[in-house]
């Protein structure tokens, strides 16, 4: 197979520390690979504890000193709408990059580069709009809420979806007035280092945006520890999300964490099967099944189980899988020889687990990438670590159940609690049945369709806090409480009587 190379790749991707492209200090790097070959095509600075205290000196010195925290929000506004414009006016050239990059169809990574300038533009008008709350205490005071950006805040974003998922944390830290250190994941540093010129461009001052490229031990690891650091936002692995949490606690940084998932999507027999299927399709093998929302857990009602689990099957045999820049392609490569010997490997464990209906391995005639054939396991046990533990990728497996409680224990039986998919047209059954889900977003009768003014984050190991309208400003601001005489008020006079 032949895969497309873009143009114009950068010979050596650099850290953006304080308005200018810089190496590490101590010049190390790390190779960077494509997953459509395996084949290193750049070389990345890789950060050290020195590059995270030059980055964070650069964001505390332009918070403290700079025009960003005590511009008005119509300021603001202005350089948020530019960055989209700038985003949207190369979309295809992102989506393009992302591609190589990540292994991400091009038609759901043009779909990400565009959401991208979406929560740009929401966030925009989102502190234009923005009210609060004002309460007067009968003849006494008027008390009202007064937001200040907390600081500098550490973004740490994943490898699926990079660009997209970066512009999910920039857009409310720099709408609230923050300044930022982002350290993206190492495996795709490519779409991250394009955020520089985007910012410059569009008018953000030096030191607001810094970028420190690297590894999580070390680059990741000193921005949690960095004193200076207020906030962490951090999108990963759940272990990764205990040990930040730990690491964090001795300076009592601020934390909001989206981790692992686990989620199940229930299948009533009274569904629209037809939606249902290609729902729950679309749920676990797009984004090549790196997605942390993926229904990778299907209950079916017996009923209709085996009707259910022919038809799947056929589907799942059928999804194209190859070239991510071919706009065909449904399924490209893992994002890397690593996640994909990890899935692999529940893949060969699945086979002792459950009952293989389609995949299995790789795909005929893809050549050397990641690739895994979109792969099937029914039949599978609630005790089975294929439905117990996080695959993150092309891998579904299939229950079925007899009752609604029994469903309801199915799905609340995993130490994740990030999203969940009803399928029924019963809507007190559908309404009882999401309340008891132990998932912090549930979607009845859809897919992930995505509402940015809404919460999103889970529960259990699945999160701590979460981001989204409102509740992201209120995340990257301090909300101070001022209390305002409008008369005399009594106060008890101590020491008066003496």
């Amino acid at each position: 197979m032949t895969h497309h190379t873009p143009d114009g790749l950068p010979e050596h991707i650099r850290h953006f520390i304080d308005g200018e492209f810089v190496d590490s200090l101590d010049g190390a790097t790390f190779d960077v690979l494509t997953p459509l070959t395996n084949e290193t095509y750049t070389q990345a600075a890789s950060g050290s504890a020195a590059d995270i205290d030059r980055a964070v000196a650069a964001a505390k010195r332009a918070f403290d000193e700079g025009p960003w925290p005590k511009m008005v929000a119509r300021d603001r506004w202005r350089i948020l709408n530019k960055i989209a414009d700038a985003v949207e006016a190369q979309d295809a050239r992102l989506a393009e990059l992302e591609t190589f990059d990540t292994g991400l169809p091009i038609s759901q990574a043009l779909g990400q580069a565009r959401r991208a300038a979406e929560n740009f533009r929401f966030f925009a008008d989102l502190i234009v709009a923005q009210t609060d709350d004002t309460f007067r205490v009968p003849g006494k005071q008027l008390n009202y809420v007064h937001r200040k950006p907390v600081g500098v805040a550490g973004l740490i974003t994943p490898w699926n979806t990079p660009f997209m998922l970066e512009s999910w944390k920039l857009a409310p830290a720099l709408a609230a007035g923050c300044t930022v250190v982002l350290k993206p994941a190492e495996f795709t540093p490519l779409s991250a280092s394009l955020w520089a010129e985007i910012f410059r461009e569009a008018g953000v001052p030096d030191g607001v945006f810094n970028l420190v490229n690297g590894f999580g031990e070390t680059a990741g690891d000193a921005l949690v520890k960095h004193p200076d650091v207020r906030l962490i936002s951090f999108t990963g692995e759940t272990t990764t999300g205990q040990t930040i949490f730990a690491n964090a606690a001795p300076h009592l940084k601020g934390l909001s964490m989206e981790l692992g998932g686990k989620s199940p999507a229930i299948v009533f027999a009274d569904a629209d099967l037809d939606a249902a299927i290609d729902s729950t399709l679309f749920g676990v093998f797009s984004l090549n099944g790196e997605r942390c929302t993926a229904g990778s857990r299907i209950l079916v009602e017996r009923s209709i189980y085996d009707e259910f689990v022919e038809r799947y099957a056929a589907r799942a045999r059928s999804i194209v899988v190859g070239d991510p820049h071919d706009k065909k392609t449904e399924v490209g490569p893992l994002v890397h020889p690593e996640h994909y010997a990890k899935v692999m490997s529940y893949v060969e464990l699945g086979k002792d687990e459950g009952r293989l209906v389609a995949g299995g391995g790789r795909p005929d005639g893809v050549g050397a990438g990641n690739y895994v054939a979109p792969t099937v396991f029914v039949d599978v046990a609630p005790d089975a670590r294929i439905f117990q533990e996080e695959i993150f990728g092309p891998v579904v497996c299939i229950t079925p159940f007899d009752t609604d409680a029994e469903a309801l224990a199915l799905a609340n039986a995993v130490k994740y609690g990030l999203a969940a998919y009803l399928w029924t047209t019963d809507l007190e059954r559908a309404h009882e049945f999401a309340h008891g889900i132990e998932a912090g977003m549930v979607w009845l009768n859809s897919h992930n369709v995505r509402d940015l003014r809404t919460p999103f984050g889970g529960v259990k190991a699945s999160g701590l806090g979460q981001e989204g309208g409102y509740r992201s400003l209120d995340f990257y601001s301090e909300q101070q409480a001022v209390h305002i005489s409008l008369g005399p008020v009594h106060t008890p006079r101590f020491g008066a009587s003496v």
